[in-house]
């Protein structure tokens, strides 16, 4: 997802985590960090990152297709062996675009 329309309406309509977690990961554009590593940015205790994927998933899957603005290594594809996720450059500058509106 980089339409900058949809990712103001998939901001719009998500948890305030799920908006700090897109603020946090568009500061950082194309830089994958493992799980931890963001939750520690954001203090937060561990695992809630994927408690806040997971309440995200049914209205991604019924408004947006399934499509996510932001991206994932799986462990067996990240260079650290672990869940890696980040958001492209595209994806940053729709998400500050969707900001400004």
């Amino acid at each position: 997802m980089v339409d900058t329309g949809q990712i103001a309406r998939f901001r719009d309509r998500c948890s305030d985590l799920m908006a700090a977690l897109l603020d946090e990961l568009a500061k950082a554009p194309d830089h994958a960090r493992t799980f931890p590593e963001v939750e520690d940015a954001l203090g937060w205790p561990r695992r809630r990152l994927a408690s806040v994927l997971g309440g995200v998933s049914h209205m991604r899957h019924t408004e947006f297709g399934g499509h996510r603005p932001y991206r994932f290594y799986g462990d067996r594809d990240s260079e650290s062996g672990r869940w890696e996720i980040w958001m492209d450059a595209d994806q940053a500058a729709a998400l500050h675009g969707a900001d400004a509106d």
